[in-house]
């Protein structure tokens, strides 16, 4: 097992890549720390885990929160004895935001607490926790509109995720020499709840299709299986990267410096 022994706290783990991403971790023999603002999600992630014989607890946390971070993390400790892997993964993506005249200050606002505040408190109260236990794998959730202008104006979003690119980046230099790795995990477009709110006729569906070169949206238990790799000894040597698993699209549209 790729996790055996180990102790990973993963946000946002009530649905998509974060469900999947715990349900594989628990696979590999981690004990999961299962957050999300969503009990009911969570609770269900725990359960299926438990069923397949895992160890799991779920904690309700609103990441944008300091003082529930600072609990969830004490939570991992309290339970299990340490903190191995930190996943912040918990994100939104508001369906008003838009290009820069039309996005509102509430939409950014919420967007920059959830997206970025919410990795830089994860990691805030995390680190010390795997300081503790000798070391250990950040991954945090950015995206490949990161490296990428977003064809479809998503401009809080698309920010968001920029600054969780370079947060990751200067944490990894930081404390490279702790045994603390960081890398920036980079979805492309997948086939999710948060992206498919906004194309949601087969026409816009098509659109986005146009420009991804494996002609398909990814599936967030592929965007898992690279969460692991992040997380696994595997990529000892691995840090400070930004981790695009996006079927190719940034590979034809960006322009190497």
């Amino acid at each position: 097992m790729r996790l055996a022994e180990r102790v990973a706290l993963i946000t946002g783990a009530g649905s998509g890549i974060g469900y999947e991403t715990a349900v594989l971790f628990a696979r590999e023999g981690a004990a999961i720390v299962a957050v999300d603002i969503n009990e009911a999600g969570g609770a269900a992630t725990v359960a299926e885990i438990e069923a397949t014989g895992g160890a799991a607890i779920f904690v309700r946390a609103d990441v944008s929160r300091a003082a529930e971070c600072e609990a969830m993390v004490a939570t991992a400790e309290a339970t299990y004895g340490r903190l191995d892997v930190l996943f912040n993964n918990a994100g939104i993506s508001h369906t008003e935001d838009d290009d820069a005249v039309q996005t509102s200050e509430t939409v950014w606002d919420l967007t920059m607490q959830v997206n970025v505040k919410g990795v830089f408190l994860g990691c805030k109260y995390g680190i010390p926790a795997l300081r503790r236990a000798g070391g250990g794998s950040i991954v945090n959730t950015a995206s490949f509109v990161a490296t990428l202008g977003a064809a479809t104006p998503q401009l809080a979003y698309t920010a968001s995720k920029g600054a969780v690119l370079a947060l990751s980046r200067e944490l990894a230099v930081v404390h490279a020499r702790e045994n603390i790795r960081v890398n920036a995990l980079c979805p492309g477009p997948l086939r999710t709840e948060l992206l498919m709110k906004y194309l949601d006729t087969e026409e816009k569906r098509q659109r986005r299709l146009v420009h991804i070169p494996l002609g398909r949206f990814g599936e967030a238990a592929e965007i898992a299986q690279a969460a692991l790799y992040l997380a696994s000894a595997e990529s000892s040597f691995m840090t400070g990267a930004t981790f695009l698993v996006d079927g190719g699209i940034t590979a034809a549209y960006v322009t190497p410096e």
